[in-house]
């Protein structure tokens, strides 16, 4: 157990509140906590009702799991008589609002969706350790327990630092892997034989010098059919990092050493930044190249414009989230299909943009237990699976036995009633220990993630050459991680 005190600083989180542009007269308004009341226990009886007539306020960034769950409270105030207010936003303003909810010393959400780097890494001291209300006798048991969710997952999106404290249950697993029109390769694909002197068909076997030169093969070959070759989510902003970042591991680049460590458990003073070094800037000089015969609307997209813009039919190929999946099979059915990223000198790396559930450490014991018995729920595998169904939302599953379940194995395969399970096969490879891709989660990575993505966008208008724009983050992410968290 941490030696630390179970709760951040008032200093610490309005630092951090600041730092993502949260306003000084906010946080004074939050400054008098006041005294409350804790919801009512009822003891004895059905472990699931002791709570009855408990509301629960739920904050989360707006994510298909969120979407379905919202869509289909009633099971859960059904079992346990709790309500549930869930308040939805754009994950900037509920990093902002989560800050200042706990600086407050109040609870205004108790259950929180605790983004490992912007709210776990930064805040953990001011969230509930989990495992107390797993040994409670008085509360349910998390069913399957802990050992039921993929592993690289319950690390990256639950823990930070230390393997024993749990902060965060896993709650949902977007992946970066390769999408692509099947049809479109599979109408092509003698001549790409033949021209390219390779199978061009997706895999983790095809390097990124040959994802460059089918992109370039569909520039010059199938304007009939498709625009451009391949679109990235190039725009100056956190998607800039997450395309970026696939490419950089992948020819051996990091952005610290120990890399794997530092993104799945986590670090408080990660040392020295490293992508000036030789292998990441090799990286960063293909990238660029890569970038360069891309669609050029990439340089103005994020997720979502590249998203739409694969399914209007303007890209034969993309890196972007599996979660799109469903929409893709809407939009061009049993047209588009999936693989693991491709592969560099270093491997091949899919970046995980997963997230878990956590509890406020502002929590009363009773309301905290109200919290428990929600997370427990909304990440069991029954809600996951109606949440793979879900017509509202979706989301992919963070458990191994949804995915061992009969009818989602059989939803691998067209026709699908749950189609995100179309990316499953690809998807597993991903979330190896080997090929899962994971950004440094520190305390201070918000920060550094912008000094990324903004030399990246210089590198990709041509303001910079890649070396200068490498050596421009080291730089600045130096002075952050050496700056440190605590003030």
């Amino acid at each position: 157990m941490s030696d630390h005190p179970s709760q951040p600083s008032r200093r610490d989180v309005l630092r951090g509140a600041l730092a993502t542009g949260a306003s000084l007269t906010l946080a004074g308004s939050l400054s008098s906590c006041g005294s409350r009341d804790d919801v009512a226990r009822v003891a004895g009886g059905d472990q699931w009702r002791q709570f009855k007539g408990a509301t629960l306020n739920f904050i989360s960034e707006n994510t298909a799991p969120t979407a379905a769950i919202a869509a289909n409270l009633r099971p859960f105030t059904d079992l346990t008589g709790i309500n549930v207010n869930i308040v939805t936003l754009e994950l900037t303003a509920l990093v902002q609002r989560v800050a200042l909810d706990l600086a407050s010393g109040r609870a205004q959400y108790q259950v929180v969706y605790a983004d490992p780097y912007q709210v776990l890494a930064p805040y953990q001291r001011g969230l509930v350790d989990l495992r107390s209300l797993q040994a409670d006798p008085n509360l349910p048991d998390l069913p399957l327990g802990l050992t039921d969710f993929i592993p690289t997952q319950l690390d990256a999106a639950g823990k930070f630092v230390e393997p024993a404290p749990v902060y965060a249950l896993p709650y949902d697993a977007p992946t970066m892997i390769w999408q692509y029109r099947r049809d479109l390769f599979d109408k092509y694909r003698d001549r790409m034989t033949n021209d390219l002197g390779f199978d061009p068909r997706p895999s983790g076997d095809r390097t990124w010098e040959e994802y460059f030169r089918i992109a370039q093969w569909f520039n010059k070959n199938a304007k009939s059919d498709v625009a451009y070759g391949t679109g990235h989510q190039g725009r100056q902003h956190d998607s800039l990092m997450n395309d970026f970042s696939n490419v950089l591991w992948s020819y051996g680049g990091d952005y610290f050493d120990n890399g794997k460590e530092v993104g799945r458990m986590g670090s408080r003073s990660p040392g020295p930044c490293r992508i000036d070094s030789a292998a990441a800037i090799t990286g960063a000089e293909f990238y660029n190249r890569l970038l360069g015969i891309a669609d050029p609307a990439s340089k103005t997209w994020d997720w979502d414009g590249l998203g739409a813009a694969f399914r209007a039919g303007r890209l034969a190929m993309c890196p972007n989230w599996h979660e799109y999946a469903a929409s893709n099979e809407e939009v061009l059915p049993g047209k588009v299909d999936y693989s693991p990223l491709p592969k560099g000198p270093g491997g091949t790396a899919n970046m995980y943009g997963g997230t878990g559930v956590a509890i406020s450490g502002n929590t009363m014991p009773n309301e905290r237990g109200a919290a428990w018995l929600f997370i427990v729920w909304a990440t069991s595998p029954q809600t996951q699976l109606a949440n793979l169904k879900s017509k509202a939302g979706g989301g992919t599953p963070t458990r191994t036995s949804v995915y061992e379940l009969p009818e989602v194995r059989a939803a691998e395969k067209r026709p699908s009633s749950m189609p995100n399970m179309l990316t499953a096969a690809a998807v597993r490879q991903a979330w190896q220990p080997d090929k899962i891709g994971l950004r440094p989660k520190i305390p201070m990575w918000n920060e550094c993630n912008t000094a990324i993505f903004t030399q990246l966008s210089r590198m990709l208008t041509g303001s910079v050459p890649p070396e200068e724009a490498m050596r421009s983050i080291k730089e600045r992410v130096d002075q952050i991680v050496e700056r440190g968290w605590v003030a």
